[in-house]
């Protein structure tokens, strides 16, 4: 174990001693290995010197190589098993619109199989930086709906509904599109703004998916209801039935919640992911008559739930830690940057662009 400067940290090297920011939180636990991540927050912090980890001799040394394969590794396995989970969800969805498209039954015991499996590991899902990356644009539906399952499942818990209700809520985020296998692929996956004739044609895949889903076995009204429901608004300005919020299934409200959360903040061929603070706030402002306000609240306050400590990355590119949360305001913290108190509430022009790392981990 020795001293170094920060120049002289390797990607690899572990960290023997906890770094700390200038305000006392840990910016790195002992033994996470140094990553290019690391290394930015770092540089970022301006931290002087580390102490990092020094095998002396061979077997000490593959000790040490070990160590560091398992706490590189503590994180990325965990994510390993979500995202194995998640892939297999998104191949079979896709494999079970096909199906649909010949008029072949919905598999729903593979389905429910596949969905079990997800969500076993749902507790190591953190919607505000998880995003599947390269994501081929006829592939799009499919991912969108496989977080919208895991958001959803979140959400029926976050909300108190009994137990019964968590599993059928992911349902209705994994299977509330699934109206588009009947809707023409070319419409589908067009890269530029569509028709008025198109999105006409496009609207029908609400009522098309309950068509399909009505004589399911094994998911439940509500499942089948937020397939023809999750376009409706709380002010009756939705479709296909332009219905108000009481009549509204609670999965459907669930649904369309997730439904734009995951289409802004997922990457696209043809523009960027939108920052998950600025589609929040962006939900807010639509819980004025089209989202349901109070089933909003909570998914914002439980997204954005980090601790004091948590380093996030500015949209002008500065690192610094969060230090301050207002309960009022949740999506602009205070954060400290280079020990200048940067205030969100009132420099407006400024937003949380990434969560770089969060100070239990």
């Amino acid at each position: 174990m020795g001293t170094v400067a920060i120049s002289q940290v390797k990607l690899g090297d572990k960290i023997a001693q906890d770094v700390l920011t200038p305000l006392g939180s840990v910016l790195l636990h002992k033994g996470k290995v140094v990553t290019p991540r690391e290394y930015d927050i770092l540089h970022a912090f301006l931290v002087p010197t580390v102490c990092i980890d020094a095998p002396g001799d061979k077997k000490e040394a593959e000790e040490a190589a070990q160590d560091k394969n398992v706490e590189s590794g503590k994180e990325s396995s965990v994510k390993s098993g979500l995202m194995e989970q998640y892939d297999l969800t998104v191949v079979l969805l896709k494999k079970v619109f096909n199906q649909m498209m010949s008029g072949m039954a919905l598999p729903i015991l593979d389905l429910r199989n596949q969905l079990e499996a997800l969500l076993s590991y749902s507790h190591d899902y953190k919607m505000m930086t998880f995003s599947p990356q390269n994501v081929p644009n006829e592939d799009y539906l499919f991912h969108k709906s496989v977080m919208s399952a895991l958001s959803c499942y979140m959400l029926a818990q976050w909300n108190n509904l009994p137990k019964k209700d968590w599993m059928q809520s992911a349902f209705a985020g994994l299977l509330h599109d699934i109206g588009n296998a009947k809707i023409d692929r070319n419409i589908l996956n067009k890269p530029t703004k569509l028709t008025a004739e198109e999105v006409e044609d496009m609207k029908r895949h609400t009522v098309l998916g309950y068509q399909l889903l009505k004589n399911a076995a094994a998911i439940n009204e509500g499942v089948k209801l937020a397939a023809l429901q999750h376009h409706e608004r709380y002010d009756g300005s939705g479709y296909p039935l332009g219905i108000g919020s009481e009549k509204i299934h609670p999965y459907a409200k669930f649904v369309a919640i997730s439904d734009i959360f995951n289409a802004m903040t997922m990457k696209r061929a043809y523009r960027k992911a939108t920052s998950p603070y600025l589609v929040l706030e962006q939900l807010l402002q639509d819980s004025f008559g089209k989202l349901d306000p109070a089933y909003v609240r909570i998914f914002i306050d439980k997204a954005t739930q980090f601790n004091n400590g948590t380093v996030v990355r500015l949209n002008d590119d500065r690192v610094g830690e969060i230090v301050f949360s207002d309960r009022n305001h949740p999506t602009r913290p205070w954060v400290s940057v280079s020990g200048t108190i940067v205030n969100l509430i009132t420099e407006r022009q400024l937003y949380i662009e990434e969560v770089m790392s969060r100070n239990n981990q």
